[in-house]
């Protein structure tokens, strides 16, 4: 790698924003006392993109007295991340190309015969009109998928000296090309397709209903002899008994609710993983006979059964169309970016009080329809920024400040 030194050419000053100083506080707040300098990648990030896709000096400093760093910490950490530019960028697109072994191995040195003949040939050398320009990196950290380019927040990958043209053609044109494995791969399957858990029953549902029938059909008998040979209170789960104390039968799972589409294997190891639980928490020292084991596996799996089908019915307030035909500006809510709003219409939610509702149930619904988000609502806040804004506040109240709770 090369050595990474700070543009001779620097602004006289950095201020972040209204908005972003209000993102910046917040996001200092996350930290416990003592430990705020873990924001410095954070915060350096967000100083970049605010002045244009690079990192001014002037931007270190200001984000190192934030944080009450020395200086000299602040240019460390910029220096050493690729992920920071050091000097001015194009205007339009910056390539990374990655040159570590699995991607020069898969063809990234004609990736970087590409930019030389397209962009320029010095990497941090802005093209003639300063729209775009290019530098080699180390590992981007997608080495299934090589040879990569990363530009800005994505990632290219399975790309060949023509896809990277094509690429490069669509940013002159003003476009934004999709990002990900150029070939159609899924995530980092393997390139001729998943050639594991490939059986479209462990994902759709299709065994669940034989799987109960078959259970149902025996849990009256091994309820009976439980009743003979031990107390029901040592043989009940937390769940059965729960459900018993509710009126609800649980050898009845609820009617109104839907089977979750979880495959058998699954269940009978959440119950075994819930049965050690439960002889923990017993420990009363007494070794238990088969017939005493099975029982107690059969009510855990029988209870998570039960409170799968029911997670699975339910789901957040959802809406065929905005109230009044007017939707609220969900990307007002930090951490919701305009294809998170397409997503969130999709699927009904159109307006603040809908998010500020969400139950910790609705929450787990939602992001079971979308791969890789699950702990960012709850990260984010995003039901206590929803109550917010619903309630009529805006981030521009109070020269960018928000309100106390």
């Amino acid at each position: 790698m090369a050595v990474r030194r700070l543009c001779p050419d620097q602004p006289a000053e950095f201020a972040f924003t209204a908005e972003n100083m209000v993102w910046a506080r917040e996001t200092i707040a996350k930290y416990p006392p003592g430990k705020q300098a873990s924001a410095i990648l954070l915060l350096l990030w967000r100083a970049q993109e605010q002045a244009g896709g690079w990192l001014p000096e002037p931007a270190i400093r200001a984000v190192c007295d934030m944080l009450d760093m020395a200086y000299i910490r602040g240019i460390e950490i910029a220096t050493f991340y690729t992920m920071f530019q050091l000097s001015p960028v194009g205007t339009t697109a910056h390539l990374q190309v990655c040159g570590t072994t699995p991607c020069m191995l898969r063809g990234s040195r004609d990736l970087v015969a590409v930019c030389q003949s397209r962009i320029g040939p010095h990497a941090h050398i802005p093209n003639a009109d300063g729209s775009l320009s290019w530098e080699e990196v180390e590992c981007i950290g997608v080495c299934a998928n090589a040879p990569v380019v990363q530009i800005g927040k994505d990632t290219y990958e399975d790309l060949t000296p023509e896809r990277l043209e094509a690429i490069i053609n669509e940013f002159e044109a003003g476009r934004t090309p999709k990002p990900g494995s150029q070939t159609g791969r899924t995530a980092s399957a393997p390139a001729t397709g998943p050639t594991t858990l490939s059986d479209k029953t462990l994902y759709d549902g299709s065994t669940i209903g034989a799987w109960r029938k078959r259970f149902e059909e025996t849990e009256g008998a091994s309820d009976d002899a439980a009743k003979e040979t031990q107390p029901a209170s040592a043989l009940a789960s937390p769940a059965h008994k729960a459900a018993v104390e509710q009126g609800t039968s649980p050898s009845s799972p609820d009617k109104t609710a839907s089977a979750a589409p979880i495959h058998p294997a699954a269940l009978t190891a959440m119950a075994n993983a819930g049965l050690v639980k439960e002889l923990n928490e017993r420990g009363d020292g007494k070794a238990l006979s088969s017939g005493e084991l099975d029982r107690l596996k059969s009510d855990f799996i029988r209870d998570r059964a039960i409170a799968a089908a029911r997670a699975a019915a339910a789901k957040p307030e959802l809406l065929t169309e905005p109230r009044d035909g007017k939707a609220d500006d969900l990307s007002l809510i930090w951490g919701v970016a305009d294809k998170m709003v397409e997503k969130l219409n999709e699927i009904g939610v159109w307006h603040f009080d809908q998010i500020a509702r969400w139950t910790p149930e609705d929450v787990a619904w939602f992001e079971a329809r979308l791969e890789g988000f699950k702990g960012r609502v709850t990260r984010d806040k995003w039901t206590e920024q929803a109550a917010k804004l619903a309630s009529g506040w805006r981030p521009e109240n109070k020269a960018g400040e928000r309100p106390k709770d």
